[in-house]
């Protein structure tokens, strides 16, 4: 037997796990690519050579707007050389030399649904330099998917979604994207054409992605950046230049493990974006495995990607654990079983997540028998006052977050034959999302021979969460999916 160490809560819980388990963890099971041993002149070079338009310097003089967007604090890092810190003061001396004035620059925390970035983590993530020289005056603030004071209408899409934008972006002579080339569950990649379809829009755009009639297709799952999901992100984000009579700059780093630069991509989306693709998919598509797997074990920390309680906030809980079904589906069999330790206490962290109990509740009730029954009240619950007053002013994520994550949480039902909680303080938060509870990793296990036999093969995944993930395949595959 092998003892192995899964996320739980602030800390850890081991499990003893037969000796032929097979164990990955991201970046070290399988080394990343090199990353960049000097990103800022990467960057640098990138930023001066665009692929597929014109340089800064040429795009911009005296008297340009110029809004720089970068990603909120969810991805991306806080470290000196992170991209944002790297690539931000370059592009300002790029708008500098050709003549732009300071004042006529503005940089947006594109944060879509998320909450609000405090003064503070908005610090962190800009460094102290740009930060200093732009919060004071006003320069730097989120977007807010509910000021329709700097919102713009522009009708719909070629896949007919809404596109509604941040005006300030819409109206810029020079619209930078400062993003992240990350494997992720939505659409395959961060970054690109992805981050101004969510991170700058409103929630009747998000409504036309992150919804199950999209999320539950044969393209969804398994990830692919070939999904109806992202050719919405994209035809969202090009009918946003159409509109604008321009193209984003964008500016996008293909990240590693520890969120280095493996290579950094800039110009055009449509161009540039499958080539930062291409690069990432080195590090994201992992062909690993040498058999299909029964069970996937993993644990989950209190606060990870969404912020403190996703780990515990029942909704998401089921929304994290589908995230991993979206990424490693690929090497399990069909109806295998998934053991997840979590402390699972009911703390919904309100203040942060302010409408998910009031969807959870109404889960548990009037003939909602699987989660996406409840996907007809979310225009009701984004138009709920108290819970857009709390996303704008309280640093609570917009009532419609919820709705966005309830079709994740349901790939879990769709492709599993059980799901188990371990360690649950609350098990029926648990057992009321369809889930199974056990005490310990050996119950769990010893149930789960009813679905999978007295002999599983068992994949853990000791660092699910608070590591940057990939996308696993069978050892035989193509390096990457087409």
């Amino acid at each position: 037997m092998k003892t192995v160490a899964f996320e739980y809560g602030q800390g850890y819980m081991e499990a003893q796990l037969p000796d032929d388990a097979d164990v990955f963890i991201p970046g070290e099971t399988v080394p990343d690519p090199p990353c960049l041993d000097d990103p800022i002149t990467a960057t640098r070079d990138s930023i001066l050579n665009p692929i597929g338009m014109e340089s800064i310097a040429r795009q911009v003089g005296a008297g340009s707007k110029v809004v720089i967007v970068f990603p909120d604090k969810v991805k991306g890092g806080f470290h000196e050389t992170s991209h944002r810190k790297v690539s931000i003061p370059i592009i300002l001396e790029e708008c500098f030399k050709a003549g732009v004035r300071q004042e006529d620059i503005r940089l947006v925390c594109s944060t879509g649904l998320h909450r609000k970035n405090t003064k503070e983590e908005i610090r962190h993530i800009l460094g102290d330099g740009i930060f200093d020289r732009y919060w004071w005056t006003g320069q730097i603030y989120n977007h807010d998917s509910e000021d329709w004071d700097n919102l713009v209408d522009l009708g719909k899409s070629e896949l007919n979604d809404p596109v509604i934008m941040n005006r300030e972006v819409f109206e810029s002579d020079l619209a930078v994207l400062v993003g992240h080339t990350l494997g992720n569950p939505y659409g395959g990649y961060s970054g690109g054409y992805k981050h101004c379809a969510t991170g700058l829009t409103h929630w009747r755009s998000i409504a036309g992605h992150h919804v199950p009639h999209v999320m539950h297709r044969e393209d969804f799952t398994t990830v692919s950046h070939h999904s109806l999901m992202r050719r919405k992100f994209d035809a969202i984000g090009q009918h946003m230049e159409k509109q604008m009579g321009k193209k984003f700059f964008m500016c996008d780093a293909v990240l590693d493990t520890q969120m280095r630069q493996i290579a950094v991509f800039s110009g055009y989306g449509k161009e540039m974006q499958p080539l930062s693709w291409d690069v990432a998919n080195k590090r994201t598509y992992v062909p690993w495995a040498e058999q299909k797997y029964d069970i996937m074990i993993f644990g989950m920390p209190q606060a990870f990607h969404y912020g403190n309680g996703h780990g515990t906030n029942p909704i998401l809980i089921y929304q994290a654990i589908g995230a991993q079904v979206i990424r490693h589906r690929r090497v399990m069999r069909d109806n295998f079983v998934i053991i997840c330790a979590s402390i699972c206490n009911g703390y919904f962290h309100d203040e942060e997540f302010p409408s998910y109990r009031e969807l959870y509740d109404l889960f548990q009730s009037d003939y909602h028998n699987t989660l996406p029954d409840v996907e007809q009240y979310g225009e009701l619950f984004a138009n709920n006052a108290e819970y857009v007053k709390k996303f704008r002013f309280g640093y609570g994520y917009h009532p419609y977050h919820a709705f966005s994550m309830i079709a994740c949480g349901h790939i879990t039902e769709m492709h599993t034959a059980a799901t188990y909680i371990v360690g649950a303080y609350e098990p029926g938060y648990a057992r009321s999302m369809g889930m199974k509870t056990r005490a310990t990793f050996a119950e769990a296990l010893q149930d789960a021979e009813r679905y999978v036999g007295s002999q599983p093969r068992i994949l853990a995944l000791p660092r699910a969460f608070r590591t940057a993930s990939v996308h696993l395949m069978m050892k035989d595959s193509k390096p990457h999916p087409e």
